[in-house]
């Protein structure tokens, strides 16, 4: 009986090796990277796309190694970035959040993506000395879910453009904002879940923003007019030709 037991014991050991290796062996013998860092037209603003591992079970990606990030994104910004906040929201379709930032000292980069439906997430260069100062990078954020992959394949090639040839997948991709941009998405999705890291802890008396309605700013939402869902604080804020950035 104890045989058996032994025997049983080592075969359940064996399959879950089997399964583990069948998840993480084409990456080392591939030599893949777990993320992909596509640069975007402004400077600093990247989409990462992580490497998913996918078979009848379902996958399995890093969301997040600290060590592919210091490999693949510092050296692009020129420093390191240290994540100390985790933040997640929940929303409506229609909903719009934004162009909000923090001030410094307190400036914040983030790191951001959609765990459940579809965002269009936009950051828009409010540096005063950058040459793209005032223009912006939209990214399509879709979840691994069957709104997120609705949603990719409604806006996808139109948001993405000259992009897409770098990009695998239009499902999961992450978005890093550096500090000294404004930030804001809107929901496409019948609800979002929006997970972002922050390399600074929050503070509201450092809160500020630009008028998300603007349309100086040339964004296009995706979102009819009826259909927007603001807070009476974000259309609030100044309108860029007012705005008096402290970048």
């Amino acid at each position: 009986m104890v045989y058996i037991k032994i025997v049983m014991f080592r075969r359940e050991v064996l399959s879950l090796i089997r399964k583990v290796l069948h998840m993480i062996l084409p990456s080392i013998l591939n030599n893949t990277s777990n993320m992909n860092v596509i640069k975007t037209a402004i400077n600093g603003v990247v989409i990462i796309e992580p490497h998913v591992f996918e078979d009848t079970r379902g996958y399995f990606f890093e969301s997040f190694s600290q060590r592919e990030f210091d490999e693949k994104v510092a050296p692009i910004l020129g420093h390191t970035v240290t994540f100390v906040q985790d933040n997640e929201s929940k929303s409506s379709y229609g909903v719009m959040r934004g162009l909000h930032f923090q001030r410094p000292p307190f400036a914040q980069s983030k790191l951001v993506r959609c765990v459940k439906g579809a965002v269009l997430d936009v950051a828009v260069d409010i540096r005063k000395d950058s040459p793209t100062y005032g223009q912006h990078v939209e990214c399509l954020l879709c979840a691994h879910d069957e709104e997120g992959a609705r949603i990719a394949q409604q806006f996808g090639d139109e948001v993405f453009k000259s992009q897409s040839s770098n990009i695998k997948s239009q499902i999961g991709l992450q978005f890093f904002i550096p500090k000294g941009f404004a930030h804001g998405f809107a929901v496409l999705s019948e609800t979002a879940v929006f997970q972002y890291k922050c390399d600074e802890f929050y503070h509201p008396e450092a809160d500020g923003g630009i008028n998300i309605l603007d349309d100086s700013l040339g964004i296009d939402w995706k979102i009819p007019t009826g259909h927007a869902i603001l807070s009476e604080k974000d259309t609030e804020h100044a309108l860029l030709k007012d705005f008096d950035s402290p970048f």
